[in-house]
Parts: C-alpha cells; structure tokens; sequence
C-alpha cells in the first residue's frame, strides 16, 4: 500500500467580492447625491449605469409621456424615471410607469405598475431581454418598448413563468390601447420623432 501526502487545504480566499446592494442601501446612497446627474438602477443588486439621454431619447420620452397621459387621463401617476420596487434588490428606475392613483395615494415607491414603458436607442438588447424578463417575473401585465432606431413600438402581454406569453411589433401606422384602460388608444405614430 503506498502512502500519499495529499496538500493542505486552502483556506477560503479573503480577496475581493462583489458588493450586492438592497433597493434600500440604493436609495440612501442616492439620497446623498451620488447619482446627481446619472441615470442609475439597481438589477439583481447590481447598481448599472446607462449613459447620457441623447436627444432623440428624450424627445421621444416627452412624446410617450403626452400621448399615454391623454389615454389615461387623471386617475393615474406616470412616474418618469422614477424609482418602481420589484423586489428587496431590484429598481429598474423605468422611463415611464403608469400607476394607479396620485402621489399623495403613496407613502412609499410603488411595488407594481399597470404598464411599463421603455424608450430604446442604444439600449434595445437589454429592454428586450433581461428588463422583459425583468418585469414579466415581477408580473408587470404590460409592458412597451419604443424602439426609436426601429421606429416601432414593441408589447408584451400576460407575463407566464417568466415571460411574456404575448409578443407584439407595432409600426407607425398602428393603434395600441393599454390593457389597463382599454377605451385609450395610442397612435405609434404619437410615440415616434
């Protein structure tokens, strides 16, 4: 029988390790003003920045912010880049939710939105992959993308296991109505530069 000396066991390494944040240590830190002037959210624990708003995005913002407050009328609060809590580690900070109700209807950020909405320039392979998944876990039941390089709106409905069961491209010549108020129809002509 031959002996062996097996190595020492290696104690677990104290090197660095990725920091994750709760949408509460988020907050504070932003309530200190480090994101003055940057467009952050938190996904997964993980503070993401995007870039600069260009232009076109924020022209295109503007042009969804009008044409979803005329469908929706008085009776709901669209909260521009404003903080939606989807979880102990998850503020997306979306362009547009559409909540029911007025602020003073809140004594915190809103948990949930009847619909979502995300204008894409640059950022078009994240609003359709991991914000759609994103929200569809989080049971957002509509969620829009305008995609302003593609000059067409994109919707998903009826968020299943993860994702959304209902896949939808509209152009400029189409009519949408949110699920939430059905009556409303939106052109995707109103939504585009």
């Amino acid at each position: 029988m031959t002996t062996m000396l097996l190595p020492p066991a290696r104690a677990a390494s104290a090197g660095p390790r990725p920091v994750r944040w709760t949408c509460a240590e988020f907050h504070r830190f932003g309530d200190l003003g480090a994101f003055e002037g940057r467009r952050a959210m938190l996904i997964d624990g993980i503070i993401l920045e995007e870039g600069k708003m260009n232009p076109p995005h924020a022209i295109t913002l503007k042009l969804v912010e009008v044409a979803i407050h005329t469908g929706f009328g008085a009776r709901w609060w669209l909260r521009h880049q404003s903080p939606l809590i989807l979880g102990q580690d998850i503020d997306p900070k979306p362009d547009l939710a559409v909540v029911p109700g007025t602020p003073r209807d809140y004594m915190g950020h809103p948990t949930t939105a009847e619909l979502v909405i995300e204008v894409s320039d640059s950022s078009l392979d994240f609003d359709t992959n991991e914000k759609r998944l994103l929200y569809a876990t989080a049971g957002i039941r509509d969620y829009w993308v305008v995609d302003i390089n593609g000059r067409r709106l994109l919707v998903y409905h009826d968020p299943q296991a993860g994702d959304y069961a209902t896949q939808q491209a509209f152009g400029p010549a189409d009519a949408v109505s949110p699920l939430a108020v059905p009556t409303a129809v939106v052109q995707v002509a109103d939504l585009l530069v």
